[in-house]
């Protein structure tokens, strides 16, 4: 039986190489942090051998759209990190700085 967490979080840029255009950032990863609570349950429920990385697979709600990443732990904030493709950031309209709610199902 899949577990549902519902998590609230800003979106943040990975820093890397990235150029502006009049529709932001450009060649930026997007990233949301699960929030801490929800990601200490996660890391809980779901120890043991993970994917490269520590990735844990999910299954992503925002708005009207649904997709299959990973997660990723990210040792400085203590949190999970889900990447947001952009495509989904285009359907959905998000952008740097906003604070979105998702779903993610493991």
């Amino acid at each position: 039986m899949a577990s549902r967490y519902r998590c609230t979080g800003e979106v943040v840029l990975w820093p890397g190489s990235t150029h502006s255009t009049s529709s932001g950032q450009v060649g930026a990863w997007h990233f949301v942090h699960v929030d801490k609570a929800q990601s200490a349950k996660i890391k809980e429920k779901y120890a043991g051998p993970r994917r490269g990385f520590g990735a844990v697979r999910v299954s992503v709600k925002i708005g009207k759209t649904t997709w299959q990443t990973s997660i990723f732990p990210d040792k400085r904030s203590g949190t999970y990190l889900l990447p947001l493709k952009a495509a989904v950031r285009r359907a959905e309209g998000i952008f740097e700085g906003e604070t979105i709610t998702f779903t993610l199902e493991i």
